[in-house]
């Protein structure tokens, strides 16, 4: 999933202000490099594979002593834990159950943040990306969701996703909210001038 360049940026914040022009509901858009580090992670792959010397001990040549085989195993362990950490190696070893239970969690954690909960008739929408966890989430505060099912978000989240892998990561931001403004209008439609939170793609 690739970075959004300027163009793309200017494109997605004169959408957002022509969608909230036409609905109550605050909308922000957030881009995340990614979720976590997931440090605890590769270094307790690192310590796995270090220790796994143990037992092969006994087959390295007579002339290795105990304390030269041990300071192997420390470097093998520290090697390990450095190359574990470049960011396409650590994804394959984090289990995706993981790596989507962290971006869910920063999604709610920018959710609260941006203070979405609290607009003026519980009307806001956070449309939040993670790209190194290939994650995609659309939160709707309660005076959305009593009028717009999960369903009808997720099947945008899909479309959303599918034009992503295409590499059309800048017209997939695009579209998704020209798709949520269609609902937002439908479910909220203007009734006052208001500008609570940020129009601009909020990056992390």
């Amino acid at each position: 999933m690739a970075m959004l360049n300027a163009d793309e940026k200017r494109k997605l914040t004169e959408t957002i202000k022509d969608v909230e022009s036409r609905t109550d509901a605050e909308v922000v858009t957030v881009l995340a490099g990614q979720s976590d580090n997931y440090l605890y992670i590769s270094t307790l792959w690192a310590a796995f594979l270090a220790l796994l010397i143990a037992p092969l001990m006994q087959f390295l040549p007579w002339w290795i002593e105990y304390q030269q085989a041990f300071t192997l195993q420390w470097i093998l362990f520290i090697v390990l834990a450095v190359v574990f950490r470049w960011r396409p190696l650590t994804m394959k070893l984090v289990p995706k159950k993981v790596r989507f239970w962290r971006a869910s969690n920063l999604a709610r954690r920018q959710f609260l943040e941006h203070e979405l909960h609290s607009t003026k008739h519980r009307l806001g929408l956070l449309i939040f990306v993670s790209q190194a966890e290939h994650y995609v989430e659309i939160l709707a505060d309660r005076g959305l969701a009593e009028h717009i099912t999960n369903e009808r978000w997720q099947e945008i989240v899909e479309n959303f996703i599918r034009e992503v892998k295409k590499g059309k990561t800048g017209e997939a931001f695009v579209h998704c909210v020209e798709k949520c403004g269609e609902l937002l209008e439908e479910a909220a439609p203007a009734t006052t001038i208001k500008n609570e939170l940020p129009n601009h793609l909020v990056l992390l």
